[in-house]
């Protein structure tokens, strides 16, 4: 049996967590399982602020084209060991079980003999001289990701990297080897979320951590929503809020007669939040655009440099349906190499100073079409970068002209018009900004993450040594310093920065950080204020 002073040690503590107020900005991955996680821990007074009309964020499953899903947003479940959104899909029953209806992006490590290579000439290119091509490609890329590069590397670029590095190889010297290198960069744009590669740092590619697994771990038929509603299902009623865009967070309040929180959040349509806590989840292109106007007081340099230094790209898809399909049954894919593409070296530097005259070939930058999952009619295009963001600019009806144009052009084939056309758009997606992180050169990534995630006020802030710790969290994939780009790492970092605040109550006595706080979480009204 308990002591009596134990007792009133595990109510102090017991109370202090669940009386604590705790506002979660951002309904992606990162909130929700922020959200999830207190309140599995006790924390009763959790409400979720979301931007949009949805919740989800970068996961985006829609079915507009009948019953099976379309991922606008995320796709897979990268690797499986460790990975804690391939446990949780496991568990849930929620991976696609059928073998041979999944279909995966194709990039220069996962080319088959269903992929179809085509040259502007209309010839198809023999699949073992691709697969030469894309297999050094691939072992190039490793050598970066497992920080294996000769020090002469370290300060380049990841495309000048692997110009010096295929330079020096036979295949540089065949007809189609420089061409189907190219290709191989470009579609390592998708993954980098790059403009060019010539933009992404080749030594910093090796804090990045792939799990063990296989890499394109698809999801059955709710799509990746499922894995979300698995989230909000552990949430109560009335927690998540959509349509709450958050226009300003100030923290480091001093404690007045009618405010005894350090935290007021106030959105946009002019609802108010009072908070001991906030979790701020928005994506690091949201903040690239915002952060200045956002935070009162502002934010701390270390914070703002990084917000600055950190890259944030943009990657989209485009669908094409079509009433019946037109490509082989063996075809997984039609895969478009140029004979100057974007990320040839030279096109590139000239692209840089002929001013906006790359947006008369921004589709030189898709790849290729992919088949899809649950659809049998349907192909996927992926284009990346400024080209991406010029394309959302577009009509669809014109997007859809301009790849039929292409597809005919490069495959001489008969290729009907599309019946429907749908993209992502998310560089224009104003709470969003872009797809995911990457570093670009010159940046000592793991110091930009460490400081994007610290919370505030930082320990060694003036004035802030008698406030409230952890006034400010923050969490999302760029926040992570191995798993920047991924669903799990946004997945990861929401349960870190809960974690931190799990901690904080369970670790505290009274009066052992400041008992004025403690005393107060304990006795005041915990139910949250929505007014000025």
């Amino acid at each position: 049996m308990l002591s009596k002073s134990t007792q009133e040690t595990a109510h102090c503590r017991m109370s202090t967590h669940s009386a604590a107020r705790v506002v979660v900005v951002g309904a992606g991955l990162a909130g929700l399982s922020a959200a999830s996680t207190l309140v599995k821990a006790g924390f009763q007074h959790i409400q979720v602020l979301e931007a949009m009309g949805r919740p989800g964020g970068r996961v985006y499953t829609t079915r507009p084209f009948g019953q099976n899903v379309i991922e606008l947003g995320a796709n897979w479940i990268h690797g499986q060991e460790a990975n804690p959104l391939f446990l949780l899909a496991q568990e849930r029953g929620l991976l696609l079980e059928e073998r041979g209806s999944a279909s995966i992006m194709c990039l220069p490590g996962s080319v088959t003999p269903r992929y179809y290579f085509f040259r502007e000439s209309r010839r198809q290119l023999p699949v073992d001289e691709v697969e030469q091509v894309c297999s050094f490609f691939s072992g190039l890329t490793s050598r970066a990701f497992k920080s294996e590069l000769e020090p002469r590397h370290n300060s380049q670029s990841l495309g000048g990297y692997l110009n010096e590095e295929f330079a020096q190889s036979p295949l540089a010297a065949s007809e189609d080897g420089p061409r189907v290198f190219e290709w191989c960069k470009r579609s390592e744009c998708t993954d980098e979320a790059s403009s060019s590669l010539y933009e992404v740092s080749a030594s910093q590619l090796g804090h990045y951590v792939a799990l063990e697994g296989g890499f394109f771990n698809s999801l059955g038929p709710g799509g990746y929503q499922a894995l979300a509603d698995t989230l909000l299902d552990n949430l109560p009623p009335g927690v998540v809020l959509c349509d709450r865009p958050v226009h300003s967070i100030h923290w480091g309040l001093q404690e007045e007669k009618n405010h005894t929180h350090p935290v007021r959040v106030l959105c946009q349509g002019g609802q108010c939040f009072t908070a001991d806590h906030v979790i701020v989840t928005v994506p690091l292109g949201f903040l690239k655009e915002n952060a200045v106007a956002m935070f009162e007081p502002a934010l701390p340099k270390s914070k703002a440099d990084a917000i600055e230094r950190l890259g944030f790209g943009t990657v989209d898809k485009i669908y094409l349906r079509f009433e019946h399909r037109f490509w082989p049954h063996d075809c997984d894919g039609i895969q478009l190499v140029w004979d100057a593409g974007p990320e040839d070296e030279e096109v590139y530097q000239h692209s840089q100073s002929e001013g906006g005259a790359w947006r008369d070939m921004w589709y030189k930058k898709i790849c290729g079409f992919d088949t899809v999952a649950r659809h049998p009619t349907v192909l996927c295009g992926w284009i990346t970068g400024r080209e991406a963001r010029h394309m959302e600019s577009l009509e669809e009806k014109i997007v859809g002209e301009v790849c039929v144009r292409m597809l005919r052009s490069f495959t001489g084939w008969s290729v009907p018009e599309p019946v429907q056309v749908l993209m992502s758009k998310w560089g224009s997606e104003r709470f969003v900004c872009g797809s995911y992180t990457y570093p670009p050169p010159g940046v000592d990534a793991v110091r930009e993450h460490t400081a994007l995630a610290a919370p505030l006020p930082l320990p060694c802030e003036a004035g802030y040594s008698q406030a409230k710790p952890l006034q400010v969290l923050f969490a999302g994939e760029a926040t992570h310093v191995n798993f920047y780009t991924t669903t799990h790492g946004a997945y990861m970092t929401g349960i870190r920065e809960a974690q931190r605040l799990i901690d904080l109550y369970a670790d505290s006595e009274p009066d052992s950080y400041n008992g004025r706080y403690t005393k107060r979480l304990i006795t005041k009204n915990s139910s949250f204020s929505t007014g000025y």
